[in-house]
C-alpha cells in the first residue's frame, strides 16, 4: 500500500473512530510512522499484536486521548495540515512518504521501540516457551520410535539449543529496547496479563472510560 493511501486510511479512521487500527503491516518502520501521525491528531499508542501467517505482521491499536492537551494538539494539527490525506503535507513526514522529517525522527524511533517491544514480548511469553519445550521434547521421542537413537540425542540437543538460544537473543534485544525507552522517559508497567509495557509518564493502560488519564 502506498504511503498516501496508508495515511488516508489512518486519517479516515481518526475522523470516525475512537480506536484506530494501523496495519497489518510487514514493516515496523511504516507502522511507527503512522503511529506518530495518529499521535499528532490526539491519539495515543495502545498496544501491538502479531497477526497474519506465522505472526509475520504487526497490528497496532491507537486510542483517542481525551485529555485537553491531546485535543489541543489535534486542533493545531488540523489547522496546520488541512490537506493531509488528500495529497497534502502530513505532520512529521516528508512529502509523499512515510519517512520522518528530522524533527520527528526521535518520536518515530521511540514508537518503533514500543511496537517492537510489544511484538517481541508476545512471542516470548510463557505459553510460547512451553510450546517450544514441548516440541523439543517430542523430537527425540519421534526419532527413538523411528529407530534413530543418535539422531534423537543430537537432534534434540540441537533443536533445544536453537530454540532457547533464540529466546535468549530476543530477551537481550528486549532489554536494549527497554533501556532506550526508559532513557527517553517512558515508564515500565505490567498489564493484566503480566506483560511488561511502557507508558508515557502520568498515563495508564487503555481502559473503557478514560484510557490515558493519570
Amino acid at each position: 500500500m502506498s504511503a498516501e493511501r496508508s495515511v488516508a486510511q489512518t486519517l479516515g479512521q481518526i475522523a470516525r473512530q475512537d480506536v484506530v487500527r494501523i496495519g497489518p503491516e510487514t514493516s515496523v518502520g511504516r507502522a511507527a510512522a503512522l503511529v506518530h501521525v495518529a499521535e499528532r491528531y490526539g491519539y495515543e499508542y495502545g498496544e501491538t499484536r502479531r497477526t497474519g501467517h506465522k505472526n509475520a505482521l504487526v497490528l497496532v491499536l491507537m486510542y483517542r486521548d481525551p485529555r485537553p492537551e491531546a485535543r489541543a494538539r489535534e486542533a493545531a494539527t488540523l489547522a496546520a495540515h488541512p490537506q493531509a490525506g488528500n495529497g497534502g503535507a502530513v505532520p512529521g513526514m516528508q512529502p509523499g512518504s512515510l519517512k520522518p522529517l528530522p524533527e520527528a525522527e526521535e518520536a518515530v524511533a521511540r514508537a518503533k521501540d514500543r511496537i517492537q517491544f510489544d511484538a517481541m514480548s508476545q512471542v516470548a511469553g510463557k505459553k510460547q516457551q512451553l510450546m517450544a519445550a514441548g516440541y523439543c521434547a517430542a523430537l527425540p521421542v519421534v526419532l527413538l520410535i523411528a529407530g534413530m537413537p543418535l539422531g534423537a540425542l543430537y537432534g534434540g540437543a540441537a533443536m533445544a539449543a536453537f530454540v532457547f538460544g533464540g529466546f535468549k537473543i530476543g530477551a537481550v534485544r528486549r532489554q536494549r529496547i527497554a533501556r532506550r525507552l526508559t532513557d527517553a522517559g517512558f515508564v515500565p508497567v505490567r498489564d493484566e496479563h503480566g506483560r511488561a509495557r511502557f507508558l508515557r509518564p502520568g498515563q495508564q493502560l487503555p481502559g473503557h472510560a478514560n484510557p490515558f488519564a493519570a
